[in-house]
């Protein structure tokens, strides 16, 4: 598709980066086949297509309107279009600068709106506070209504760490923002699998957000400088300096939440242009590990303590950030095969459940649809398969998926359980 640029953006990174991101785009439409949100609603605009067409028409100068911001705001980023397309496009960062254009041109949201995704930005992020909130909120959970209650899932008690310094392989986790607060046991499992395997799972402490939340909320430079944030925090473990390294340099930067994952892993890309930080961003890229990309290498091992007991089926819902955004698919099904669990999909396992970060909340009309869509086919699967729970790789869709039917949980808490089962610890003891 030819771009012709509007005056004021030859020449900048946004304005060459769309251009050449829309020079690929045919107009074929495969994507909309797959877009949850053209399905929902059958409108081009809320389809890829579409909203490369509004994208387009911003970069050669016409006015970016509040209706093009409505179109782009239903996106839900799941990135399913670009497993789709057969031409390449890459649509994720080209809708992050579309977005960011359309709030330079458009005017200021609605108040409540407006205030709204301030505290999401700023509450999600700060550990602190939302620690805090969802201690208040578990306290008060039986009082609420169903729709808060399902905001506060109750998940598994996170039991305790096993002691460091115990091995000389190193690795680096990010804990995360909502997930110690939301579901602390996640992390805690997969410290304590790593740990049975012979690695040390480090953390560091000036670590925060990965920056998604803030980047995708359009306060791109509170993103970029949580991403900048993070790099200075890791630097030492990366470079072996840090005093829990013990002299070892970590090998890997753990993501148990795939929707960190993506973005941690497009760092190199995003600080590309900033002469203090590209460098290091393109290293920090290159280690960032999914869980999933880990543990394969230990399937040996951990064969060994999960015993052969026989275990219960599960399904699997792969979340968009994992399949569509780091492009891994079929990986946790063929690794839990091969412990002996069977591992089952359900029929549109390549669509997104509709959390998509703060989704939910900011379009819930539409994430409520997406929602029960993927919940009917996850239990039609659980029961045509006899699993006994669904497992996915990403806090917010696990969060999201939260039912009375049939417990959701990261499928490293799975793999957690057995190895407990198997008399390989007490997660309870001091």
């Amino acid at each position: 598709m030819q771009t012709e640029l509007a005056s004021q953006y030859i020449g900048t990174p946004d304005g060459e980066m769309a251009q050449s991101i829309l020079s690929k785009c045919v107009h074929c439409g495969f994507c909309t086949a797959t877009c949850p949100t053209y399905q929902l609603l059958g409108d081009e605009l809320d389809g890829p297509r579409g909203r490369i067409y509004l994208i387009k028409q911003i970069a050669e100068g016409r006015p970016a309107t509040e209706k093009t911001r409505e179109h782009l705001d239903r996106c839900l980023t799941c990135r399913n279009c670009e497993s789709t397309c057969p031409s390449g496009v890459d649509y994720g960062h080209l809708i992050d600068i579309g977005r960011k254009w359309v709030e330079e041109q458009t005017p200021e949201r609605p108040l409540f709106e407006k205030l709204l995704r301030k505290a999401l930005a700023n509450g999600l992020t700060n550990k602190h506070l939302f620690n805090a909130s969802m201690r208040l909120g578990r306290l008060f959970r039986p009082l609420m209504p169903a729709v808060i209650q399902q905001k506060i899932p109750q998940g598994k008690a996170p039991g305790v760490r096993p002691a460091g310094g115990l091995h000389t392989q190193k690795m680096l986790m990010l804990e995360g923002c909502v997930q110690p607060g939301m579901l602390p046991n996640i992390n805690n499992a997969t410290v304590r699998v790593l740990n049975r395997v012979g690695v040390d799972v480090l953390s560091a402490a000036k670590a925060g957000c990965c920056g998604a939340l803030k980047y995708h909320l359009n306060e791109q430079e509170a993103g970029l400088a949580d991403m900048r944030r993070n790099i200075d925090a890791w630097w030492p473990y990366i470079a072996g300096t840090a005093p829990e390294c013990q002299g070892h340099k970590v090998t890997a930067l753990i993501m148990n939440a795939s929707g960190c994952g993506v973005t941690v892993k497009e760092y190199g890309h995003i600080l590309r242009d900033d002469p203090a930080y590209a460098e290091k961003a393109k290293t920090v890229s290159s280690l960032c590990k999914d869980l999933v990309e880990i543990l394969p290498s230990y399937t040996d091992a951990l064969k060994k303590h999960l015993g052969n007991k026989t275990q219960a089926g599960v399904v699997y819902h792969p979340p968009c950030t994992l399949q569509h955004g780091q492009k891994i698919k079929g990986q946790l099904e063929s690794f839990l095969g091969q412990l002996g669990i069977k591992t089952n999909l359900c029929e549109d396992s390549h669509l997104c459940c509709g959390s998509a970060g703060t989704y939910s909340i900011l379009q819930a009309d539409l994430s409520k649809q997406l929602k029960q869509q993927k919940l009917d086919n996850l239990q039609q699967a659980v029961k045509k398969h006899e699993a006994d729970r669904i497992v996915s790789a990403n806090i917010g869709c696990i969060t999201h998926l939260q039912n009375q039917e049939t417990s959701v949980e990261h499928w490293i808490e799975l793999i957690d359980g057995i190895l407990e089962q198997n008399g390989g610890y007490d997660l309870h003891k001091s």
